[in-house]
């Protein structure tokens, strides 16, 4: 069985992520504090004629990054450009991008952290003076040439903002920090999806999907989408929580969100190493799973419901993860420190 979660599964969906992302402010739900000091930012910006700061948004996967930069420029009523960090492999690649911008032009950067150091130092003339510096030629012939750019706003996204360099990180003129959302508002994301889709849905099974989502707009909205594959299938008209509830199973999504991959890495920790604690790369290589996905997909998840606790020492499996199973909590409570 697949994880819900599993990165290469997110462009099969891809047409349908755009047709629910929010068109206005209105419909993006949630995020109120970032969204009003967003708001007057753009504001500000319009009403002295220029481009916004540029922006760097960071938090886990899924949680609405990239929707929020596509509703800034829909606000600013500007186009945005989308690219990642790892497709920028040459000063020729951000060339390419930034001389097709116009003024007031969005440029979206997600995984920005994983920008090459050349690219990064190309970014730092563009960000401040609106110029990029190409070198022509090679040995004692080669020469610079300096391109002026349009005024235009880079928003960068982020998993990782620990990996970004201070230099970088200091050029951006305000950071924010999107957060897991309320079950209350991934409720209402869910009802919100469900009706683009025109999809029959109780209150209850929606309160059933939002429960399991991982408090994270995408994943919420991928479980509509397979809870409503499976209803089509056993030809249910109305998905009520019954329906939602025996699909979620199908999927192997039990009542706390956690999936396949959640469990065999908390498995791992409690049954390998004795409920921890232990380092990461070891913890992967139990779990069979690569490093960064534990970093990016898993663990904030499982940190924040309280199922792993990171100390000094490692990562330790917490007497949740334990009653989770059905296990006693054997380990020393003094292991804990």
């Amino acid at each position: 069985m697949s994880s819900v979660l599993d990165k290469k599964s997110a462009s099969d969906d891809e047409v349908l992520d755009t047709t629910l992302r929010p068109k206005n402010w209105a419909d993006y739900i949630g995020q109120d504090k970032i969204k009003e000091n967003i708001r007057i930012i753009i504001t500000a910006a319009r009403q002295r004629n220029q481009p916004p700061d540029h922006l760097l948004l960071y938090g886990n996967s899924g949680l609405g990054k990239t929707s929020l930069a596509h509703l800034i420029a829909l606000e600013m009523q500007k186009q945005i450009k989308v690219t990642s960090g790892p497709a920028l492999e040459r000063v020729g690649d951000l060339a390419a991008i930034l001389t097709n911008l116009s003024n007031g032009d969005i440029l979206f950067i997600d995984e920005i952290h994983r920008l090459n150091r050349i690219i990064e130092e190309s970014l730092y003339p563009t960000m401040e003076n609106y110029r990029l510096n190409i070198i022509l030629g090679k040995g004692p012939m080669a020469r610079t040439m300096e391109l002026d750019l349009p005024h235009f706003t880079i928003i960068g996204a982020t998993t990782r903002p620990g990996l970004l360099s201070s230099p970088l990180r200091n050029r951006f003129g305000a950071t924010f920090q999107i957060s897991f959302y309320t079950k209350e508002d991934i409720e209402k994301i869910i009802a919100r999806s469900a009706k683009i889709l025109k999809i029959n849905i109780e209150p209850e099974a929606i309160s059933t999907i939002a429960k399991r989502s991982r408090f994270t707009p995408r994943v919420a909205n991928r479980l509509l989408r397979r809870v409503r594959d499976f209803a089509q299938v056993k030809g249910f008209n109305t998905i009520n929580s019954e329906v939602a509830k025996e699909a979620l199973w199908a999927l192997e999504v039990d009542e706390m969100g956690l999936e396949p991959g959640d469990r065999k890495i908390l498995l791992a920790l409690i049954e390998r190493f004795n409920g921890g604690p232990t380092g990461l790369q070891s913890l992967a290589a139990a779990a069979l799973e690569d490093q960064d996905t534990i970093l990016d997909i898993y663990e904030p998840y499982l940190i924040q419901q309280g199922f792993i606790e990171r100390t000094p020492k490692g990562r330790i499996a917490s007497k949740l993860a334990y009653e989770h199973f059905g296990m006693g909590h054997l380990r020393p409570q003094n292991n804990l420190i």
